[in-house]
């Protein structure tokens, strides 16, 4: 019996006879959102995602196991915000690279790193960790990316805005002040159109892109619009995690 699918919460009575075909590790960030939110968000959204997706995909069949959220993200647009905690990514690649060789000693092949900060990018790393352990299957997903089947939000934003802060309206209702306290989530863009266009690219310096470290207006914002969210995007999440966790590489492609 597997208590939880997070190992934080788990037990070396039921853990030391499991058996896990994928691992997912949870990536956040620690960070400023806007006046109203708190700057662990990301790591409970990354953290609360996994937990669900693995839970629904595990009962579904397939035998996951969350680990650790990682709490610090790629933060270096954000130097000059107080206490936003930046971590490289040579140290991702570092971290990764440890938690991949852990995994692998204990038998599981597959990784995802399931993301929820906008500012880490998995993808190079992961080109490189597996041509190193050509043994482990690894995949990135971002579920701020999901696509939604239907309008859910009433202005598209970027972080802290309508959708984030609904969400964490759901899930954590008490780390959440009054919207009447948050900022409107103005910025401003970059006045190159290359950029504009997004076909060529420069990271943006945030304390002057906006005034309250938010992008986006988190005045629509409901619980009832982030239990929909999170509820579709976990099932997402779960139908994805239960054929990764079935398939067999070699019949992957065809």
């Amino acid at each position: 019996m597997v208590t939880s699918p997070l190992l934080s919460r788990n037990h070396w009575r039921y853990v030391k006879d499991a058996i896990y075909d994928l691992a997912i590790l949870p990536w956040g960030a620690t960070e400023a959102h806007n006046f109203h939110l708190p700057y662990g968000t990301d790591v409970f959204e990354a953290e609360a995602i996994s937990a669900e997706s693995a839970r629904l995909a595990n009962e579904m069949g397939a035998r996951t196991v969350v680990l650790p959220v990682i709490p610090f993200g790629v933060n270096t647009g954000q130097h000059d915000i107080k206490l936003d905690i930046n971590l490289n990514p040579s140290t991702q690649l570092l971290i990764l690279d440890d938690v991949i060789a852990g995994l692998l000693r204990h038998g599981i092949y597959k990784l995802l790193v399931l993301n929820a900060h906008g500012g880490n990018d998995f993808r190079q790393m992961l080109r490189e960790l597996g041509l190193k352990y050509p043994d482990m299957w690894l995949f990135q997903a971002n579920f701020y990316q999901i696509p939604l089947e239907e309008k859910l939000f009433d202005e598209p934003d970027d972080h802290a805005g309508e959708m984030e802060t609904s969400l964490m309206l759901y899930l954590f209702p008490d780390l959440v002040l009054p919207l009447s306290e948050a900022g409107d989530g103005a910025s401003k863009s970059i006045n190159i159109s290359a950029f504009q266009q997004k076909w060529a690219w420069t990271e943006r310096e945030w304390s002057k892109v906006t005034r309250d470290t938010g992008v986006g207006n988190p005045r629509y914002a409901t619980a009832e619009k982030g239990e929909k969210y999170f509820t579709y995007v976990t099932r997402q999440i779960a139908a994805m995690l239960k054929e990764v966790a079935g398939l067999n590489r070699d019949e992957a492609y065809s």
